[in-house]
């Protein structure tokens, strides 16, 4: 029996060209400039075959095909072939992205434009599902990494309220690890994700160091500038 095509992986295109359109992964799609590909990008810093998502008895595979401006995934460069995630958001160049779902995805298809456009009108805005980040109504690309996004969503969830450094830690490199993990290591990820708000906006400190007790974050409303 054929699957129905809302159970299939699907590629939902955002901040780029083909902004808003779906694609499903039946077997394999081929990404690029080219137009014999499966999905098109007519845009110069795209490849002509650039990248390739295949379903495989594992999930779906991303592999970069030797693109010249390189292929993404939640902010790290795809290197060989990685198998996606629900929710992970793939930057093709800084031409084109998608949001991966899965086929075990339950997001409502009427309810995508809303969540990917999230409606609080303060300086940062966040999407978690998409781990998409705007500053000022310019969205942070290529995206965020990883343990950068894990970090904003912590503040970001607890706005205006200070959170320790060993709570950040933790929920950045898990219980684990987080023994093993050095204050210069969090601050360095702190400078980091403070470089990439501060390209966008340079007037406002969005993640603030309270001494002696962590950090907070100040997010006010764009009225407020």
């Amino acid at each position: 029996m054929a699957q129905h095509s809302d159970d299939l992986p699907t590629l939902i295109a955002q901040t780029g060209p083909l902004n808003g359109q779906r694609f499903t992964i039946e077997s394999s799609l081929m990404v690029g400039r080219e137009s014999t590909c499966d999905i098109v990008v007519p845009n110069r810093q795209v490849s002509r075959y650039h990248a390739r998502f295949t379903a495989s008895p594992s999930g779906v595979v991303l592999e970069d095909l030797g693109s010249k401006n390189g292929t993404h995934c939640n902010g790290e460069p795809v290197l060989g072939g990685i198998t996606l995630q629900d929710g992970d958001v793939i930057q093709i160049a800084l031409a084109q992205q998608f949001v991966f779902l899965s086929s075990e995805a339950t997001m409502p298809l009427e309810s995508t434009e809303a969540e990917f456009l999230p409606p609080q009108p303060r300086r940062l805005r966040l999407e978690k599902r998409s781990r998409r980040v705007w500053v000022l109504d310019q969205e942070l690309v290529p995206p965020l990494s990883v343990s950068q996004f894990a970090l904003l969503e912590l503040l970001f969830d607890r706005q205006g309220r200070v959170v320790n450094r060993k709570d950040l830690i933790t929920t950045v490199w898990g219980d684990e690890d987080a023994v093993d993990v050095s204050e210069q290591a969090l601050d360095a990820l702190v400078r980091r994700l403070r470089d990439r708000m501060a390209a966008i906006d340079p007037m406002h400190t969005y993640i603030v160091t309270v001494r002696g007790h962590g950090l907070r974050l100040d997010n006010p409303e764009i009225s407020d500038q």
